[in-house]
């Protein structure tokens, strides 16, 4: 995309107005967006951006700045206004920076290529529609959308580094809403991957139509959440999002640079429960968090986290590790051209154990089963509070009554403390994760597991 001898005489620029270390991201990215509401195509988006990041760091400080042109003299006019905040003199010996082969990374593998074309496509939304509203006469409105991206990158840095990536990315979101006289109630799911449509075709579309529907209808009927202190079972696939967000930010460098994490000081120690062992892992195949390479043009690989309750990484990028020293871990990734890279998960999860779902219900006597987690909010502490999109009251061990309006309160570092069992029926889900390099496709997944000790919040 960004011709090489350009890409050459712009890090040189940089190198001579004393940058210690220059990389330039180049991007182009196609998307497709459908959105089908009320049994019809309600909107058709679809674009091409294009842009080129260039960052210069001197020491540890870090100037950024980006274009939508590939001219050598607009990219150089960029080069020099950033450096104009920080000019000194030249620190790095100039070097050959050819760029003549791009580095072989093992490619995450995917399917498809998203080529299909837009009728077919919306024939597959439509049988969806369908479905979900044979399932019930309570059904009152389905939403379904699909995005479908493509992402070409190129990184070039001040180390003579040159990598290119192409990443396809599909998701489908459908939403349920279900309705009985004054009462309306939704069920929700959002399917995705690495690839091209074809792979949200591979979905059992009879199973998805069922179970979206019957989480709304069961939500329509639940009785209202009782609040207080106690046990917990989260089920698998998005309850993984309580780690993301209550315990996966606390193991980024960007928090760890600051000290804004209880963790900065905790390597080697134990953290977590011994149950617990967590891994963020850029390299499955097909899954929506993949990356073959990370946005600073590391190859990505899987990082363990936490090993038997002991903290033993953290997620680093390449500021990361010139601010702490640990080693990076491909971690480095931002929403587009126009952020600067920052230490994010990919793939994070809690490894499975051992135990039944039956078996965390039974040992947990009363109490409440999360079978589906929703959104929430976390402070920079560690601090959250989640939504349970679809749970259900235990009593003696056995599933009883359902429930609307709870919620699960707490912070990072206790609930880590207080998961004394994890199943055996481990599922990763898709989710988007905000933060300061912008929001970006990252998964969730866990296997069931049981929190001994938790505020509910109820209602509904």
């Amino acid at each position: 995309m960004l011709d090489r001898k350009i890409a050459s005489d712009v890090i040189d620029e940089a190198l001579n107005l004393g940058a210690t270390f220059c990389d330039l991201y180049v991007e182009k990215n196609s998307e497709e967006r459908i959105v089908f509401k009320s049994s019809a195509v309600k909107q058709i988006e679809s674009g091409i951006d294009f842009g080129i990041g260039v960052r210069l760091i001197f020491g540890t400080r870090v100037l950024y700045g980006y274009t939508n042109s590939d001219k050598r003299e607009d990219l150089l006019n960029l080069t020099r206004k950033l450096g104009s905040y920080y000019k000194k003199e030249r620190s790095v010996t100039k070097s050959d920076l050819s760029f003549t082969n791009a580095l072989s990374f093992p490619i995450v593998k995917r399917i498809g290529n998203g080529e299909n074309n837009l009728q077919h496509k919306v024939s597959y939304l439509k049988k969806i529609d369908t479905l979900i509203r044979n399932e019930s006469n309570k059904v009152s409105q389905v939403n379904v959308n699909t995005l479908l991206r493509d992402q070409k990158i190129e990184v070039f840095n001040s180390d003579g580094l040159y990598a290119t990536d192409n990443r396809p990315y599909v998701r489908i979101m459908t939403t349920a809403i279900t309705k009985d006289g004054n009462e309306q109630a939704t069920g929700f799911h959002s399917p995705g991957g690495f690839g091209g449509f074809e792979l949200i075709e591979k979905l059992d579309l009879k199973e998805y139509a069922v179970d979206v529907t019957k989480q709304s209808l069961t939500n329509l009927y639940a009785k209202p959440c009782p609040a207080g202190k106690m046990a917990v079972v989260i089920d698998n696939g998005f309850g993984g999002v309580i780690f993301h967000e209550a315990c996966g930010h606390l193991l980024e460098t960007t928090a760890v640079e600051k000290k804004s994490t209880v963790f900065w000081d905790k390597m080697n120690e134990k953290i977590a429960h011994e149950a617990v062992s967590a891994v963020d892992d850029g390299t499955i195949d097909y899954e929506w968090g993949s990356l073959s390479i990370d946005d600073e043009g590391m190859k990505t690989e899987r990082t363990q986290l936490i090993k038997n309750g002991i903290l033993t990484n953290f997620m680093c990028d390449y500021v990361g590790h010139l601010k702490t020293g640990y080693k990076r871990t491909g971690s480095g990734r931002k929403q587009n051209y126009k952020y600067a890279p920052a230490s994010r998960m990919r793939n994070t999860f809690i490894e499975p154990g051992k135990f039944s779902l039956d078996e965390l219900l039974t040992t947990m006597g009363d109490g409440l089963y999360a079978k589906t987690m929703g959104g929430g909010s976390v402070k920079g502490s560690g601090e959250f509070n989640f939504s349970v999109q679809e749970g259900y009251l235990v009593k003696n061990g056995k599933i009883t009554d359902a429930v609307k309006g709870a919620t699960l309160i707490g912070r990072g570092e206790d609930i880590m403390q207080k998961i004394s069992m994890v199943g055996n029926n481990f599922k990763l889900a898709t989710g988007m994760c905000g933060s300061v390099s912008g929001s970006i496709p990252t998964t969730v997944g866990q296997a069931a597991l049981k929190v001994d000790d938790i505020l509910v919040g109820g209602g509904g």
